[in-house]
């Protein structure tokens, strides 16, 4: 078991009155159990709260007035991650897939696997089908895609990636997305608070559907699978942005910290038979 403290701080100047959507608040499942949390804005503004159905994001609405605005989330998280070996873990027929991961395996807005059919065949289609394959797409992405913080915006999609070959967290979950889709392989985007991520920000890797469950992988391995911390999932950066504005506005400031406060320090080195799941 990990235990984390963990929190992120925003800061926004607001010109207009304004709405604002944010996805800050970590999942509470029976791989993440929150013993601690709090939630602020200033100036204090009333707080329509979401949760989805499926998946549990937890999203929520404010209406801002003109002026400054801050909202600050702190957490104190337990995770018990599932581990398994990996050369146990085996993809699932389309035919016995569970119908609910059937919308993680369409083309999405960032991750055009119908685009990338091509590539994801000529470079992975004859490797052996499981976990072992969806391992061999994440070090494809981090050998071949240069990490560059700044090198991408939010235009930026899986096909642009594997073209320029150049992008940051977001791109290489998207990159990774997209070529598991392309193999009928159904992969999802998470959104995580991540342990040791040089500078502090908001993470993103992937999941992919195998067995009878949802494996992590990251592929920029900037961090330890045991470290990340899941906000959300969803088909893309789209579904799980952790901050919408519908006005104008400026960001002034962003700040998260994630400390590790587990009673005894384990290992971060993951043995390399073992696969991770939080889901």
């Amino acid at each position: 078991m990990k235990k984390f403290q963990l929190g992120c701080q925003l800061n926004y100047t607001i010109s207009q009155p304004t709405t604002l959507l944010f996805n800050l608040e970590v999942v509470n499942n029976n791989y993440q159990n929150i013993l601690h949390e709090k939630l602020q804005l200033n100036p204090s503004l009333a707080i329509d709260k979401y949760i989805s159905d499926s998946e549990k994001n937890r999203f929520i609405r404010v209406n801002a007035p003109t002026g400054k605005i801050e909202i600050s989330y702190q957490a104190t998280v337990e995770l018990f991650h599932y581990y398994a070996n990996n050369n146990n873990i085996a993809e699932v027929p389309l035919a016995e897939l569970p119908i609910e991961t059937l919308p993680y395996l369409y083309p999405s807005r960032y991750c055009q696997s119908d685009l990338l059919f091509g590539l994801a065949e000529s470079e992975f289609g004859n490797l052996n089908p499981g976990y072992s394959r969806v391992m061999m797409i994440s070090d494809w992405i981090y050998n071949k895609v240069k990490y560059l913080f700044g090198s991408t915006n939010s235009q930026t999609s899986a096909f642009d990636t594997a073209t320029q070959r150049v992008g940051v967290c977001r791109d290489f979950a998207h990159l990774g997305i997209a070529f598991c889709r392309a193999l009928n392989i159904p992969a999802r985007f998470v959104s995580a608070y991540a342990y040791n991520l040089n500078p502090p920000d908001f993470h993103a890797c992937f999941e992919a559907y195998l067995g009878d469950r949802w494996y992590l992988f990251d592929p920029t391995k900037l961090v330890p699978l045991t470290g990340i911390i899941r906000i959300s999932t969803g088909r893309d950066a789209t579904d799980v942005s952790f901050a919408t504005l519908f006005g104008t506005f400026e960001m002034n400031d962003q700040h998260l910290f994630v400390e590790d406060i587990s009673d005894v320090q384990e290992n971060q080195k993951i043995e390399n038979f073992e696969a991770i799941s939080i889901s």
